[in-house]
């Protein structure tokens, strides 16, 4: 009896296999091609409908406890490792990427934030690669009908008008950056390195899921074990955290790639404004005024942030001028 039903599977598979009818595939989703072609589509970070950035399942997305002030722009990021790869623990400071690693981040501003409907403006996405052991930058600028975006390493500027929870209308003249000035934040000891993606920035909760602990369980970073080993940099927005947490963390992710040793700024400058550096060692006290001072107006080329801005943030000025009176 078990041989004659194996004789019927056998001709039933047989039978099927002469059938007209086609076999689906299984879709092949395309690898993340490490070079820096013309068209950001080729890359394959993306799929579907280019505009609505949905993320290929060859990355994933990854945020910052505090993030750099870019004229109230919003911000998509993204890791790429190649197949089988991943990030290892280093420290709280940056993991060791693998080769061939892609990171993303894509600005935008929403055109009404009170109605998200009404969609949103893509201005630029920029990339960083490591290719034989070294980062290379580049940057890609969207066109108008938000269906593509082409590499460009020259900058430009571009006026973008948006609606804020307020109502208001705001207009800015943003600035997308050459591939000198992203030498200029990126660059450390004349080597380019990411600024982003440290442990201790993405060491936090997002929809009561801790982040690290997420890439640890996806195999996304190895060489720790819990996200309870890693130091975490405070969201200069959580009124918890003290006003020097605060203010320091603002001040490291928006200030500290130019100062800190190797720095753009080193030979311009005494600051070490790492969040780690401790205070008497950082040279906050002894350049308080300084500080104060070129964050207190927007010029461009001589105010704080030197690059990068094209606008004074209101919020982040009023954070370092209140901790900064502390310090008298």
């Amino acid at each position: 009896m078990k041989n004659l039903f194996s004789l019927f599977l056998i001709l039933l598979l047989l039978n099927s296999c002469e059938s007209n009818d086609a076999i689906t595939p299984v879709d092949v989703v395309p690898e993340v091609v490490p070079e820096f072609k013309t068209n950001l589509s080729e890359l394959n970070l993306f799929t579907g409908d280019l505009k609505e950035l949905n993320i290929t399942s060859k990355g994933f997305e990854y945020n910052l406890s505090t993030t750099l002030f870019s004229d109230y722009a919003h911000k998509q990021r993204i890791i790429a490792l190649p197949e089988g790869t991943s990030m290892e623990y280093d420290g709280d400071g940056l993991p060791i990427f693998p080769d061939n690693t892609v990171i993303a981040k894509t600005f935008y501003y929403n055109n009404d934030e009170r109605d998200l409907s009404l969609g949103r403006h893509i201005i630029e996405t920029r990339i960083l690669m490591k290719l034989n052991g070294t980062w290379e930058t580049g940057d890609y600028k969207w066109n108008d009908t938000q269906t593509e975006a082409i590499l460009d390493l020259g900058g430009s500027s571009l006026p973008v008008t948006w609606i804020d929870t307020e109502g208001n209308s705001n207009t800015t003249t943003y600035k997308i950056p050459s591939n000198t000035d992203c030498f200029t934040c990126h660059g450390n000891n004349d080597e380019i390195i990411p600024i982003g993606p440290k442990l201790r920035s993405m060491n936090f909760e997002i929809n009561g899921v801790n982040q690290l602990d997420q890439f640890i369980a996806n195999s996304q970073l190895t060489g720790v074990s819990h996200s309870g080993n890693v130091r975490s940099l405070p969201n200069w927005e959580d009124d918890n955290e003290s006003l020097e947490n605060r203010a320091r963390a603002y001040i490291d992710i928006n200030c500290a790639h130019c100062h800190i040793p190797g720095g753009s700024c080193e030979d311009e400058s005494t600051l070490n404004l790492a969040f780690e550096t401790r205070l008497e060692n950082s040279d906050i006290v002894e350049q308080s005024f300084s500080i104060d001072y070129r964050i207190s107006f927007y010029l461009d080329g001589i105010s704080m942030p030197y690059i990068g801005t094209s606008m004074m943030h209101t919020e982040g000025v009023a954070l370092i001028q209140s901790y900064l009176e502390t310090l008298e």
